[in-house]
């Protein structure tokens, strides 16, 4: 196959302030410059973007827009009106696009990645006034696009049933953990904290949490909750709960934190806790378990299938099952001994690479039609 030039539509990172999604474009384009050096990439980013995103690599090209991805109706003209015309002056032969939208009209194929179908599952989550804008761009995207490439297999499956689409216009790119949480697990010195990485809005069920860390403090005073993630429209209530259960002295909400500052978070925390009641996939859970981290998840797709026996699941709807499981993850020694030897192990199976690799293949197949 010749070489191909291939746009990257990074119009809607903000540093900081996308939550996993950022952390999946930073794996995926690292990966895709290690097992790509032939093939032309053009990345168009917003104002808020730093250097640090487009790989290093010669045929990475950055492509700074005069937007700012905050702005969101702006960067959605932007990137309707603006992308197109630097496609064609570009000869792009193909545009990916990460973050669930797409233009309407590209003048090339695109693949589109659906992180997830939250809006269509549980509108209950979203603010009334973001609804109409997520449900026209992503049904618009979805069908424009060539291939799609969903997170996991359950966010295939609902987009081949919500958006009535051939299952063979959508293919699975699991995603994956960074490497160094890995060399986590050898700096373990554990402290009575549990650690939580989520943002903070409705779904993420980090209400439940609260009151199921209340109930397991009344035997284990000791013990501290941080969760540490953007924070989103269910700050307010989330604050106002943790008052009310007289945790304000033992809750830390810190917000989105470098990247450093969490790595040593996660050698320092006593276990790990996910309480999702909805993920299109879930990375934090498989941070923890690359880091040997006692994990206690959710027990949904696609973490289930993500985590298999590496962590003790829960039923997140059950708040007496949630504080059984904060209480078994930190004194059931034998319980927290087997999943800290099996956690690497099982997120080892997860690479960036191939997140790549079907990606690449998916890049290639759209533009062979």
């Amino acid at each position: 196959m010749n070489t191909l030039r291939i746009g990257i539509n990074a119009l809607y990172l903000i540093p900081g302030g996308v939550g996993g999604t950022e952390i999946y474009l930073r794996g995926l384009l690292g990966a895709l410059a290690e097992i790509d050096p032939v093939n032309r990439y053009f990345v168009f980013t917003n104002r808020e973007t730093g250097p640090d995103l487009t790989p290093a690599q010669a045929n990475f090209t950055p492509l700074p827009q005069p937007i700012r991805a905050t702005s969101r109706p702006l960067r959605i003209l932007w990137e309707q009106i603006g992308l197109p015309i630097h496609a064609a002056r570009l000869r792009l032969d193909v545009m990916l696009n990460p973050g669930f939208t797409a233009p309407v009209f590209a003048g090339c194929p695109q693949v589109t990645v659906f992180h997830d179908l939250q809006h269509v599952r549980h509108p209950e989550y979203f603010r009334w006034f973001d609804l109409p804008s997520w449900r026209m761009l992503l049904f618009g995207s979805a069908h424009v696009s060539r291939l799609l490439l969903a997170d996991s297999a359950a966010t295939a499956r609902d987009l081949v049933r919500h958006y009535r689409l051939p299952e063979s216009k959508v293919r699975v790119a699991l995603l994956a953990g960074d490497a160094v949480f890995f060399d986590l697990a050898k700096q373990r010195r554990p402290e009575p904290f549990l650690l939580a990485v989520s943002t903070l809005h409705p779904h993420k069920n980090l209400d439940g949490l609260l009151r199921a860390f209340a109930e397991f403090r009344r035997d284990r005073p000791e013990f501290r909750l941080t969760v540490c993630g953007l924070h989103g429209f269910f700050t307010g209530p989330l604050h106002d709960l943790r008052q009310q259960l007289g945790l304000d002295d033992a809750v830390d909400f810190p917000g989105w934190i470098p990247r450093k500052q969490l790595h040593d978070l996660y050698t320092r925390a006593w276990a790990f806790i996910y309480p999702s009641l909805f993920e299109g996939f879930g990375i934090p859970p498989l941070e923890a378990m690359a880091a040997g981290v006692p994990t206690a998840c959710s027990d949904i797709e696609p973490i289930a299938s993500n985590v298999g026996d590496a962590a003790l699941r829960f039923d997140p709807l059950d708040p007496s099952a949630m504080a059984d499981a904060l209480r078994r993850i930190v004194s059931d020694e034998p319980l927290r001994t087997r999943l800290a030897e099996a956690g690497p192990r099982r997120a080892a199976e997860f690479s960036w690479r191939k997140t790549a690799e079907i990606t690449l293949q998916a890049i290639q197949a759209a533009v062979a039609g």
